[in-house]
């Protein structure tokens, strides 16, 4: 006899659809809705693939279930620099599932975030993502709901909640790894403001890998605020110090932006005499750079899909409270490389 776990893991998805149609989801998803310009021979054939596959859409399985089909997303900083690669990754995984979102601005406001849990309780939503801002721990969203719910980015204090989130211990590893591999030793690191969670756990995996290698930072660690402007400011501060040192580890890429801006107009070269390595990766940041800056990518967009996949199977069936870590990438780009 067929589980009901078995049941679900052998659902079929719009993903199936689209492969043994040779055609985009999106395409099924126009198909199947009636919605969308799609030709009368390529619908045909994903209705016919559907139903020879046995796809049951997210919606009817919902209305089966006694659900809505949609999604509440509670977001806290009005589409900022994380939070839209993470719901773009939401988004891709639950449009795959036929789920609708509703957003909201809750502005890191816990009474905004109450009446928006109510309102999507009273709105009989399946489930709630709250996006963070940024790496730190938050305090659980309040209303006394019953509704699932996942945290992605920002983790929940609460050990009953779930939470994904960036290694940005792996990612700031990474970092301080290719500078040790490419023969520096006499490194500093540079970041936010000092109690800011994603500072103290940059700053301890640097420290560890320095450990390993026998070596320590050459200079304390130095913190101000995330911004360009700040970045110029340390880098101006160590040169006038007169601290010797080769490679600069930045807690974000505005802060190393600065940073290459001050050394650069110093008539510092980069990397040849000092490397500088940045954080988040982001686009319109490390390119403009000059040079062009190495980066950990945290990987945003899969975190958002995580953490949507995760809503969902707690949807589906309840499930233990867990924080999933993904893992960051470093690129590397020229203000890093030697030769």
């Amino acid at each position: 006899m067929t589980s009901e776990n078995d049941e679900q893991r052998t659902r079929v998805t719009a993903r199936d659809v689209a492969a043994r149609a040779g055609v985009a989801i999106s395409t099924v998803s126009k198909a199947l809705s009636g919605r969308g310009a799609v030709r009368r021979e390529t619908r045909e054939r994903i209705i016919e693939i559907a139903n020879e596959l046995g796809y049951e859409s997210a919606q009817q399985a919902s209305r089966a279930a006694g659900r809505t089909a949609t999604i509440g997303v509670i977001i806290s900083d009005r589409f900022g620099r994380l939070t839209v690669p993470l719901l773009l990754g939401a988004i891709e995984e639950l449009s795959e599932r036929g789920i609708a979102l509703q957003l909201f601005d809750g502005r890191g406001d816990p009474i905004r975030e109450q009446h928006f849990v109510e309102s999507l309780r009273q709105r009989r939503a399946d489930g709630i993502l709250v996006a963070g801002a940024g790496l730190y721990p938050r305090p659980p969203i309040r209303g006394g709901t019953t509704v699932p719910a996942v945290y992605a980015l920002s983790w929940s204090t609460s050990p009953e909640d779930s939470s994904v989130v960036s290694d940005d211990a792996g990612g700031a590893r990474m970092a301080a790894e290719h500078l040790v591999a490419t023969g520096r030793n006499r490194m500093v690191f540079v970041s936010g403001p000092r109690d800011d969670a994603a500072s103290q756990v940059r700053l301890a995996a640097t420290r560890s890998v320095l450990s390993e290698n026998g070596l320590t930072l050459a200079h304390h660690p130095i913190f101000g605020s995330w911004s360009e402007h700040w970045g110029r400011q340390a880098a101006l501060q160590l040169m006038r110090s007169g601290v010797e040192l080769d490679g600069i580890v930045c807690g974000s890429d505005q802060i190393a932006r600065g940073v290459l801006e001050a050394l650069r107009e110093s008539g510092v070269d980069v990397p040849e005499r000092i490397a500088v390595t940045g954080f988040d990766n982001w686009d319109v940041v490390v390119s403009a750079s000059r040079p062009t800056l190495t980066s950990v990518d945290m990987n945003l967009h899969t975190v958002g899909h995580r953490a949507a996949e995760l809503l969902t199977d707690k949807i589906d069936r309840p499930s233990p409270a867990t924080v999933l870590r993904v893992e960051c990438d470093l690129v590397l780009r020229e203000s890093s490389a030697l030769g």
